[in-house]
């Protein structure tokens, strides 16, 4: 070109403008291909060279940018994707897409298309700068290109370019062409996410689209009805009429033969099978003809999806789900559960891990087709996969009832002696709970409770010693049975502190049954004073003991005393001691018991005396919720009025027995006492002002404690009267609690007619995706206060936080305290038992109080 140009002496501008471009090839020199980049790329043996190479090659893009190279502007975003899609910034490109976008050339529009897609969002306002390209491309001439404009906006689609560009989509969805019609759905789904008030736009357009004979129109068409259906319960009853049409697609799916461009594994369309069934699935739920008019296919389904491949349980298990979730037949449900009854003997994990779950969500509508497979479930246990693992052990307890409690408890204590450690907590806590439900004989219950201790004593809640303690107190044929297993079970092994805790309780509570040797359970065993006080003395001095454990043996030595008559100069010895222990809590134990033998030694064999049956009452407003294998009903719960008359005075010995007690039940007020004088005073101020507000039993008052005339009640009398007022300006709410999904909000209110008492509203709610039912909310608050629990509004939290249990709780604060309370919430959800304890202070403000 430059020697033409030189020999013929040319003056055309063409020519000349040839010639100039030929110098500015020269001089920038073509970039690389994508295919080239790619390979030196992969060439970069370490991060450091790859980085290298990626920022000189920005460099250049950024260079050919700058000199609105028009040329290779395909090429280079093409590039600069590639380094978007490894990690590296890319955001430079995003105009050179919109360029690219408003490009005749269709090669050009695909990548600029594309490059949207991946740099651009709706948090970004370049993205608006194309709305006009993408409405210009809707209507364009050829469909791959209304394609590519179809894909962007159903991809990053903001609500202000979807309200735009609406009535575009909803064109293309009458239109007769199935690869617009299929994109034209899909970019709809989009537009009615972000923008649902523009749903009815579409519903003309849907009439039609059940009728077309393209799959992928039908797939789309589907995922359409689904999200409207969805998202307005108008919609979810204006379809329903389209359930016989659906069904027979489906039926048609089934029947049909061999389809080459269907046919995944030898199943037709297996994609549109499952979006037909959740599609029925939404359409069945709570409508009992739309479920009478789908049951016959589903059971076609069931019976004649080949299992060989995964593709059949896919559609198999989205089966299950539509049968679970629609008013269908007793007998199709049961079908279902076989089939996940099979997915359990499958060889895939995954398989195995989806019908664990499924039945763990059926279990309590379907418990006795479930049982059906109780032997299998209890084979997962074994499984080698943490995750199916915890869905069978979770399962396992939801199976458990009267029938099979010993069975099944065996092979959960099988399981619990061989399981990791992060399981033990969890299945240990089933155990208990379980076990106190069914358990068939009270031996039973406490052999099955050591046996936990003993397996897994480390692991277990806080709550386990005094609910133990309790069993064992309240089994007065048991307990020389009890004290000489637990005897035998902490002989030189003190590494579970939970059991070595209630075998120092039941030793100081039982030490003379222990030594007399009158077991009729079993073979009695020969032990004497000194050896059960060296047991104890171990406890004592042993680095494995707890200080709260350590508390217990001291304890358990003291009472001891009276019940030994040969060893209680030792026992004296042993207590002096420890007044100068660095324990806190073991020194002030040590100097109470010391004064009881020197200052106070005429009351010790009435303060140490055996601790009475203590009774468990759990109550929630009049009635109680019972459950039994999933029925619950409502039992009435006896209420025993206060005391009338003096308590006597042999029973003050109870005082000393409270040990940190954790099983809170909601307080029933009595009124206050005052000081007495004489020898209940000498008790009082022997042992401080102990709060006994809550403790698993609670102790009866001294014989000389006058009962003061007051109502049952402090609050009964305000009920004829305007009793709340507004909540008080400034007093946020509080979270009282948050964990599981569970969360309780208290508010609080006044009373106008008397300034003392306080009104606590709480809500609890649920944002779980399953029901928490028998939910029962208690509390316990120190002395100085009066509390009463009014009657739930419900036992059932809603999932999805769709709904609120709501409670009001009274306190009477005469003494303008900030609160302290401790609650205990109980509560079933996903087939298990679950149970909880927290504490809540200073609240509300002092400043309203």
């Amino acid at each position: 070109l430059s020697r033409g140009y030189k020999k013929k002496k040319c003056t055309d501008e063409k020519c000349e403008h040839l010639y100039l471009m030929s110098f500015h090839i020269q001089r920038m020199p073509a970039p690389i291909r994508l295919r080239e980049l790619i390979r030196t790329i992969r060439t970069a043996r370490t991060q450091a060279e790859e980085r290298e190479m990626i920022q000189k090659e920005c460099a250049a893009i950024r260079s050919s940018f700058r000199e609105e190279d028009n040329t290779y502007r395909c090429r280079n975003v093409a590039k600069l994707l590639y380094m978007h899609m490894l990690g590296y910034p890319a955001h430079f490109g995003q105009l050179e897409c919109l360029k690219l976008i408003a490009s005749q050339k269709f090669t050009d529009k695909r990548i600029g298309y594309l490059g949207a897609m991946l740099l651009l969002d709706e948090r970004q306002d370049v993205h608006l700068l194309m709305t006009n390209c993408i409405k210009n491309d809707l209507n364009h001439s050829t469909q791959f290109v209304q394609g590519l404009a179809l894909c962007t906006l159903g991809c990053m689609g903001s609500s202000e370019m979807c309200r735009d560009l609406a009535g575009e989509v909803e064109k293309l969805l009458k239109t007769s062409n199935s690869y617009l019609r299929k994109k034209a759905a899909l970019c709809a789904v989009h537009v009615i996410r972000k923008v649902p008030e523009l749903m009815e736009m579409f519903l003309p357009a849907t009439k039609n689209l059940l009728n077309e004979k393209n799959h992928g129109v039908l797939h789309t068409s589907v995922v359409l009805l689904t999200e409207m259906c969805e998202r307005s319960p108008d919609m979810l009853a204006h379809f329903r009429k389209l359930v016989p049409q659906l069904v027979r697609i489906l039926k048609n799916l089934i029947m049909s033969g061999y389809s080459p461009e269907h046919d995944v594994s030898g199943i037709s369309d297996p994609f549109l099978q499952v979006r037909i069934l959740r599609l029925l699935r939404i359409l069945g739920r709570n409508d009992d003809d739309s479920s009478e008019a789908m049951n016959d296919i589903l059971a076609q389904v069931a019976t004649n999806t080949e299992t060989s491949k995964n593709v059949g349980n896919a559609i198999l298990y989205e089966t299950v789900l539509t049968i679970m979730d629609i008013k269908s037949e007793s007998g199709l449900r049961v079908l279902a559960i076989n089939i996940l009854g099979r997915f359990l003997l499958n060889n895939d994990k995954n398989i195995r891990y989806v019908a664990l779950t499924s039945l763990l969500k059926t279990v309590q509508t379907d418990h006795n087709a479930v049982q059906r497979h109780r032997s299998t479930i209890v084979d997962c246990l074994k499984d080698l996969d943490v995750s199916i693992k915890r869905r069978a052990m979770e399962l396992s307890f939801a199976l458990v009832n009267g029938n099979n409690i010993r069975g099944m408890m065996k092979e959960l204590l099988y399981f619990l002696d061989s399981c990791e450690p992060e399981f033990k907590a969890d299945c240990a806590s089933g155990i208990f709970l379980a076990a106190e439900k069914y358990a068939p004989s009270k031996r039973w219950h406490i052999d099955t409770i050591m046996r936990v201790l003993t397996t897994a004593g480390s692991y277990v809640r806080d709550d386990a010693v005094p609910n133990l303690i309790q069993l064992i107190t309240n089994s007065v044929e048991m307990h020389a049975y009890t004290v000489q297993r637990l005897y035998k079970a902490i002989l030189g092994d003190y590494s579970q502190q939970p059991l070595v805790q209630v075998a120092a309780w039941c030793i100081g509570e039982y030490g003379d049954l222990l030594v007399s040797g009158q077991c009729e359970e079993e073979e009695p065993i020969q032990v004497t004073e000194d050896e059960v006080l060296d047991i104890l003395e171990s406890v004592l001095i042993s680095n494995m003991s707890t200080s709260v454990t350590r508390g217990y043996a001291l304890t358990a030595i003291m009472k001891l005393s009276t019940r030994f008559t040969c060893t209680v100069n030792r026992i004296k010895k042993v207590v002096s001691i420890y007044g100068s222990s660095i324990d806190v809590e073991l020194q002030q134990r040590a100097v109470e018991y010391n004064a009881l033998f020197k200052k106070y030694d005429h009351m010790r064999s009435a303060l140490l005396e055996r601790m009475p049956v203590m009774e468990k009452v759990t109550t929630n407003g009049p009635t109680e919720i019972v459950q039994t294998n999933g029925e619950t009903e409502p039992a009435p719960l006896e209420t025993k009025p206060p005391p009338s008359g003096p308590q006597p005075t042999s029973q003050a010995n109870d005082l000393l027995d409270l040990l940190g007690g954790n099983d809170i039940t909601p307080v029933i007020p009595t009124a206050p006492t005052s000081k007495p004088s004489s020898a209940g005073g000498e008790l009082l101020d022997l042992l401080g002002d102990i709060n006994l507000t809550g403790a698993p039993a609670a102790a009866p008052a001294p014989a000389s404690v006058p009962q003061i005339s007051q109502p049952p009640f402090l609050l009964d009398g305000l009920s004829s009267q305007p009793l709340f007022n507004d909540i008080a300006a400034g007093i946020p709410s509080i979270t009282a609690y948050s964990k599981n999904g569970l969360k309780i909000e208290f508010t609080f209110e006044r009373s106008n007619t008397n300034p003392s008492v306080t009104v606590i509203t709480i809500q609890a709610s649920n944002s779980t995706e399953l029901d928490m039912t028998d939910f029962v909310f208690q509390a316990a608050v120190p002395k100085t206060f009066q509390l009463q629990l009014l009657s739930p509004s419900s036992s059932i939290v809603p999932a999805f936080n769709t709904g609120t249990i709501t409670q009001v709780i009274k306190v009477l604060n005469p003494q303008k305290q900030q609160l302290r309370m401790r609650i205990k919430l109980t509560y079933n959800h996903k087939g298990s038992a679950m149970q909880d304890l927290a504490e809540v202070n200073n609240f509300p403000p002092q400043s309203w109080q």
